[in-house]
């Protein structure tokens, strides 16, 4: 059986995941909890905030340049 992104197990075909979620919704079975990651709350919070803080941050024509040289990376990639 595949494992999910937090280790969780699902079924494999779409019929046996449409079967899980309608047993779940009918109470018929408990939905698995992911286990622990063992990472700290806090610095998972402040690390989603990390890209908005860091904008917020920057001036506008720092930011353009930061766009300017990724929009020349994702480029160069492609040729």
């Amino acid at each position: 059986m595949p494992r999910g992104p937090k280790g969780e197990k699902r079924p494999a075909d779409v019929i046996g995941a449409a079967i899980k979620v309608a047993k779940i919704a009918t109470g018929e079975i408990e939905e698995e909890t992911a286990p622990d990651d063992g990472k700290d709350k806090a610095a998972q919070s402040l690390g989603r905030r990390g890209g908005k803080a860091r904008a917020e941050a920057l001036s506008k024509r720092e930011r353009a340049e930061i766009a300017k040289k990724a929009a020349a990376a994702r480029w160069n990639k492609r040729h």
